[in-house]
């Protein structure tokens, strides 16, 4: 049985968070959801009228430890997904050639981003995983 997986949305880097979300909305994007980041950073999704994929602006303030100066080209940010059966996922992604990058708990969820061959950053999410007791030996 294959674990459930959703392509979620898309993220990409701003420069001026508030210039990007003005021109979103001139578009016809609506804000769905904000949030801010535990190293400082600012994300905002917005979804499109009819759409169930979201758009993922991603601002990082200098000091971040995700902040870099922007080059023509570093504007994407990464792809993100929904999984059911994280570990079972990050597992398939490291056989098929991915580096972990950072893994991130997030409330009841776990972020683990993972770099393709190609340095793209794909983000994983997914239920932190429920620590197993140890199970009991019996005695022969």
């Amino acid at each position: 049985m294959a674990s459930r997986a959703r392509f979620f949305y898309s993220g990409i880097r701003v420069r001026d968070l508030p210039r990007s979300l003005r021109f979103y909305r001139a578009l016809g994007f609506r804000v769905h959801r904000r949030g801010v980041m535990a190293h400082g950073g600012t994300w905002v999704h917005l979804k499109f009228p009819g759409s169930h994929h979201r758009l993922e602006l991603n601002y990082y303030p200098r000091g971040s430890e995700f902040y870099e100066p922007f080059r023509r080209g570093t504007e994407f940010d990464h792809f993100g997904f929904l999984f059911a059966d994280l570990d079972r996922w990050v597992t398939k992604a490291r056989r098929a050639g991915a580096r972990v990058r950072a893994e991130v708990p997030d409330g009841r969820n776990k972020l683990v981003y993972v770099e393709d061959p190609d340095g793209i950053w794909l983000e994983f999410i997914g239920p932190q995983t429920a620590r197993k007791s140890p199970t009991r030996r019996r005695k022969p």
